[in-house]
């Protein structure tokens, strides 16, 4: 699979990773699609537009300088919009042992690239593809800058490993990679209520373990982690929407407009209507600033 694979214009494409080869670059560009039906570790980085990426840990909305890692066994699929441009990098066999180094480890996870970031990226990326028919020595002193350069972006989580279990630094980070899938399901399923059971089971955790880890990690129980999404969520459906407030609770996975009117009051200290109403005056704010600034 080492090859540099591009697909545009409505395109499709299937990509089956396999053990015994390397990784390849993929793109894709203008309503274009591609699926990974084998296992392979995965890194994704939206450079226009906006792409809706579906996994195993859930269904995400990338837009412009958005990177999002993923598991092995995650499978992606990954539709770009009519403007979107986004770009991955597909491991498998080989190529996955140089995420074992410390500049290059990646957790599961989903961020925000700045614009000088989002630059660097893509050449790196680029870099990448033209070494990929290279021996593993070569294609692997190609990739170190590119999971480096994303590496940098979580460095945060590093300082978090004495935080999780283990009597190792080995364990300690096998321990956080499952807890920062666990965060990623959430954050990939805010249009329902997810079960701590099943964060524990693709944790491969037992439920007490998994909800004391994730408590020591995050500082929140996975409960009100995910309460916190969901309310999140409906505020920018509230921005962004046409949905009723009764419609935006059940898109988030609230039973009944009373617990999501309790709930939203609790979290943003106002009602969802003022808040939408806030919202709509500041949008409106802001585009009439931008044309007086284009007329002057």
């Amino acid at each position: 699979m080492q090859a540099m694979n591009w697909v545009d214009r409505g395109q499709k494409l299937n990509i089956e990773p396999n053990e015994q080869h390397a990784g390849s670059c993929i793109g894709v560009s203008r309503m274009s699609s591609v699926q990974l039906t084998g296992g392979a570790f995965t890194l994704w980085i939206q450079l226009r537009g906006s792409a809706w990426l579906h996994a195993r840990e859930g269904r995400f909305r990338l837009h412009r300088g958005n990177w999002i890692v993923l598991d092995r066994d995650s499978r992606p699929s990954l539709q770009a919009d009519r403007h979107g441009v986004c770009i991955g990098v597909a491991l498998c066999g080989a190529d996955l042992d140089v995420l074992k180094e410390d500049a290059c480890r990646l957790y599961p996870g989903l961020g925000q690239m700045r614009r000088c970031d989002l630059q660097i990226a893509l050449r790196l990326w680029r870099q990448l593809g033209m070494h990929l028919q290279n021996p593993a020595t070569a294609r692997a002193a190609a990739l170190q800058p590119l999971l480096r350069h994303v590496a940098h972006l979580q460095q945060a989580l590093g300082v978090q490993e004495a935080r999780c279990p283990g009597r190792s630094l080995h364990r300690k980070r096998h321990v956080l990679g499952r807890l920062c899938r666990a965060h990623l399901l959430l954050q990939g399923n805010v249009d329902r209520v997810v079960r701590v059971s099943e964060l524990a089971e693709l944790s491969n955790l037992s439920y007490w373990y998994f909800s004391k880890a994730f408590l020591g990690l995050f500082g929140e129980n996975p409960q009100a982690t995910g309460a916190r999404l969901r309310l999140q969520h409906a505020g920018e459906l509230l921005a962004n929407s046409d949905l009723i407030i009764g419609e935006v609770g059940a898109a988030c996975g609230f039973e009944s407009g009373c617990s999501f009117a309790r709930a939203f009051r609790a979290h943003f200290g106002v009602s969802a209507s003022v808040y939408r109403a806030h919202a709509l005056r500041t949008k409106a704010n802001s585009a009439h600033a931008q044309r007086v600034s284009r007329t002057g």
